[in-house]
């Protein structure tokens, strides 16, 4: 029998994540007294302007058949200050509200920045960059109406709902029960759409994430190179319109879910008004109520059916937000897979004695172990190098050194220290790495340098750029080092990317050095020059080379030999090449 491959609907993901209205509701605790003041002014707003329908009572069955001029003019009078100051009250509460709305949404954004910035860079290879991007974009922006406007919206209507109907009811009982009959179906009505949009707010918000995910892809600098070199422009399109053609049928099933039974709602809140008037002119009610009365309390039931739909709406919003909550609390439950330790250690000298003890590590998912019982012992000052086939585990055993993973057994030690109980911060001082795949940031070369130190002084800086052979060039630049090296530094060759990035990261002066392919993108000459500054530069540091081209670590203190994980082989070159085994198979 086939398997049953049934993928769960987006309800069904969003009922999985149900999120608690209470969290919600606690994102706003710290601004309580900014709420207090709101609320105090809707309910003032909301008392002032109950006077109207009274005035304007006044005004039909006294002031005008009367004609008393007097009155009148007061009752006008009254009508103007109530504008007013519900005018005024209400420009207040805007701007209360939406100030405690921005600072909640900055307070997402920064708590779902920061939580990601903490992730493992296992948790950035298992996740499209396009993704993140639209949680923090999208699906923050897409709350921004909701946690705005709701907190005020069901206060100011609630509020005003109140007191209506206490006016109402002031007025006339009778026309105020016939009125509410409307309100159970009302309900009813609102809930189906608020279950309706939820469904489809989860769908947009994926198709959003899908449509960064092909704009990051196809119009960064590399996915533009791969494009053209590949001819692949013409499905990228396609791909791009596809995913845009269905963003925009969702947007629609977005904003008409439910429509007409809204429409249904507003057509019954015509009616009653109608009906109200017809029984007021029949023969057995005629006279009953008088014309100010019939006016004021139609006034004030208009006045309610608004902020009546203004709360079914405010539910129908929050109702179909909490799948954009679910994907914003979805992240930030994400358990921390390379943290801080809660009581850290300080290595306040530390000299860089590196220690690996037995250490296996395997990637999530695979059932083969990257790094397996390997043993290492780098006394303070020396070298190591790790040579190997591509995939042997050399990579990874430099990771587990800068605390990229954690290992599943075993421990990695600085000093006798255990990396995981030193501050990832402290840690990052104290090991540092220079990777075959350089990252500059899209801005000047000295930005992209302070980027390791940002109170460097440009002393350091081109000191840092002298060790590293770059200075020179940057130096004959017409902007020197404010040049902007643009995305990922595409405006520079491969080397000289290579030395920009490995004089930012002598900047910190590490007392351990990885190089991890460091100078894999040097032509042979620029080659030679930085590992001369290398060998000065390693005096007195720790340093740990994997590199495929074996003249550039011949004179290292040890040479490992790392196969499918494990240490094949440990020695210097000339013992490991008298031994004829793999390592003098790969220098021969």
């Amino acid at each position: 029998m086939p398997r049953d491959h049934h993928k769960p609907t987006e309800a069904e993901r969003a009922q999985a994540r149900a999120v608690s209205l209470r969290r919600i509701a606690a994102l706003f605790t710290p601004h309580r007294g900014s709420l207090a003041i709101v609320t105090a002014i809707i309910v003032v707003a909301a008392i002032v302007g109950m006077a109207s329908p009274f005035l304007l009572r006044e005004v039909i069955d006294v002031a005008l058949p009367e004609q008393d001029l007097t009155l009148l003019s007061w009752l006008v009078a009254g009508m103007i200050v109530v504008a007013v100051v519900t005018a005024a009250l209400g420009v207040v509460q805007t701007w209360i509200s939406t100030r405690v709305g921005q600072e909640v949404m900055h307070r997402l954004r920064v708590d779902v920045f920061t939580h990601l910035q903490r992730q493992s860079v296992g948790f950035f290879t298992r996740t499209r960059t396009g993704e993140v991007q639209s949680r923090i974009t999208n699906d923050i922006g897409g709350m921004e109406t909701v946690v705005t406007n709701t907190a005020t919206g069901i206060a100011s209507n609630l509020t005003t709902a109140v007191a209506t109907v206490v006016a109402m009811i002031a007025l006339s009982w009778q026309l105020s029960l016939a009125s509410l009959i409307v309100l159970p179906p009302a309900i009813y009505l609102t809930r189906k759409v608020a279950g309706m949009r939820r469904e489809i707010v989860a769908q947009r918000q994926r198709e959003l994430a899908d449509l960064n995910v092909t704009i990051e892809e196809g119009l960064s600098v590399s996915g533009v190179r791969l494009s053209k070199t590949m001819g692949a422009g013409a499905n990228q399109i396609a791909r791009f319109t596809a995913s845009s053609e269905r963003l925009i049928d969702l947007e629609l099933r977005s904003e008409l879910a439910g429509r007409w039974r809204m429409a249904l709602l507003s057509i019954i809140f015509a009616v009653i008004p109608a009906l109200i008037y017809l029984s007021a002119g029949l023969p057995g009610t005629a006279g009953a109520i008088s014309i100010g009365t019939l006016v004021a309390f139609t006034a004030l039931q208009n006045g309610l059916f608004r902020p009546l739909l203004g709360l079914l709406s405010v539910g129908v919003q929050i109702t179909s937000s909490l799948a954009l909550f679910a994907r914003i609390f979805e992240y930030l439950d994400l358990p921390i897979e390379v943290a801080d330790p809660v009581h850290p250690r300080r290595l306040d000298d530390p000299r860089g004695h590196l220690r690996l003890e037995d250490v296996t590590f395997s990637y999530p998912g695979s059932d083969t172990a990257a790094v397996a019982g390997v043993t290492l012992d780098v006394p303070a000052g020396s070298s190591l190098a790790l040579v190997g086939e591509t995939g042997s585990g050399k990579s990874t055993i430099a990771a587990l050194i800068a605390r990229l993973h954690d290992p599943d057994s075993g421990r990695v030690t600085v000093d006798g220290v255990d990396v995981r109980d030193l501050r990832l911060d402290d840690l990052a001082g104290i090991v540092g790495v220079v990777s075959q795949e350089t990252y500059l940031l899209h801005t000047t070369i000295r930005e992209n340098l302070r980027y390791a130190k940002p109170d460097a002084t440009d002393a350091e800086l081109e000191a840092a750029a002298r060790a590293a052979r770059i200075h020179d060039h940057i130096q004959s630049l017409p902007d020197g080092y404010d040049t902007v090296v643009g995305s990922r530094g595409y405006r520079f060759s491969g080397g000289e990317q290579q030395r920009i990035a490995i004089a930012r990261t002598l900047l910190r002066d590490p007392r351990i050095l990885v190089l991890d392919e460091a100078t894999s993108a040097l032509d042979t000459e620029t080659e030679r020059a930085v590992q001369r500054a290398f060998d000065t530069l390693a005096q007195g540091r720790t340093t740990i080379t994997i590199a495929h081209r074996l003249s550039t670590i011949r004179d290292a203190d040890q040479i490992a030999v790392v196969d499918h994980g494990r240490i094949a082989e440990l020695g210097t070159h000339d013992g490991l090449v008298a031994s004829n085994g793999r390592y003098a198979a790969l220098a021969a």
